[in-house]
């Protein structure tokens, strides 16, 4: 909240503990955003270097979603597995930004190994059925993951379950007799093979990971907004130069007919061009060496592949995204 005659804040949630915390901290410090604690470590309350009214608030990835669905914070890290989990409503209460490369997660229906006939939901739904013909109740689905689990099995029919939530190790309920198969999370799968269970072939419900998210509910004066685009345009600058090559050379002929063939060919897009034949063309740090070949082969004899700190530009996606999804001032 800002004081009457006070720059409006923005408020950027960012997990309290943990990897979570050092990866966010670390993604934001890629972008020229070094986050900083207020009094020392168990402080909950933090800066952004260089942006005096934007506030960091250090809370769990779970109080994040909730603080994001109700519009106390403007944006916010977290996995998107709370945010389908946890907003019944997502689409209309926050936008994903973008996803940020860490905290991956796949939220999975996993069986027991036993189950030999059993590697479909269509499978699922025959032995759902037969369970409780056979034994007049039905099957228990151990889970976290409550409304993810009702909403997924509800797409593919299968209706015959009940759901058992989930307060400790979920995958080790099939074995101590408290369900018959799970929704679990997983990042490798090692954990469910461990303890005798199978991912079902089509049951992938989610594959999460931490992205940045932001409130639709939250105030956005024209203040907040200006802020959301500094900060969108830095992230967005970084990501850029980092998935990015600049690459250069002389080249006495370059039509634009070329220029053509190299956006096809590589997604190369031409930066500069000169009367002297020098130019400049960014595209995908994967391609930078087969373009350097091609620009090799349409005459030049040295080409030069240079990784970059951040590429700026006018248009910001990211920002254009959020303010697409905003009411008009």
């Amino acid at each position: 909240m800002s004081l009457p005659g006070q720059a409006a804040s923005l408020v950027l949630a960012i997990p309290s503990k943990g990897r979570l915390q050092e990866n966010a901290a670390a993604f934001f410090a890629r972008a020229g955003l070094d986050i900083a604690k207020g009094g020392g470590a168990r402080d909950y309350r933090g800066t952004l270097a260089g942006m005096d009214t934007v506030e960091i608030a250090f809370l769990s990835a779970a109080d994040i979603v909730t603080q994001l669905a109700a519009g106390h914070v403007h944006l916010g890290v977290t996995g998107e597995d709370l945010i389908r989990e946890t907003i019944a409503d997502a689409e209309a209460r926050v936008e994903l930004l973008a996803p940020l490369g860490f905290g991956h997660a796949h939220v999975v229906v996993a069986v027991p190994r036993a189950w030999i006939d059993v590697k479909t939901m269509a499978d699922l739904e025959d032995v759902a059925a037969a369970f409780r013909a056979r034994r007049g109740e039905r099957m228990r689905v151990a889970t976290k993951y409550v409304h993810l689990t009702r909403r997924f099995f509800a797409e593919r029919h299968v209706s015959d379950y009940r759901i058992v939530e989930s307060l400790g190790a979920t995958e080790g309920a099939p074995a101590a007799g408290k369900a018959e198969l799970v929704v679990d999370i997983t990042t490798t799968g090692a954990t469910l093979a461990a303890n005798a269970l199978k991912i079902l072939d089509d049951g992938s419900i989610l594959r999460s990971q931490a992205n940045l998210v932001a409130s639709l509910r939250a105030d956005w004066s024209p203040g907040q907004r200006e802020l959301a685009r500094i900060i969108l345009s830095r992230i967005a600058a970084e990501e850029e130069a980092r998935t990015t090559r600049e690459v250069s050379a002389l080249l006495s002929r370059f039509a634009d007919s070329l220029a053509a063939e190299a956006k096809a060919a590589f997604s190369a897009r031409l930066r500069f061009h000169s009367s002297d034949g020098r130019l400049t063309l960014n595209c995908p740090k994967e391609k930078a060496a087969p373009l350097a070949d091609w620009l090799i082969a349409q005459g030049a004899a040295h080409v030069c592949v240079a990784a970059q700190d951040y590429v700026f530009s006018a248009a910001n996606p990211l920002y254009e995204r959020l303010i697409a999804r905003l009411p008009k001032l």
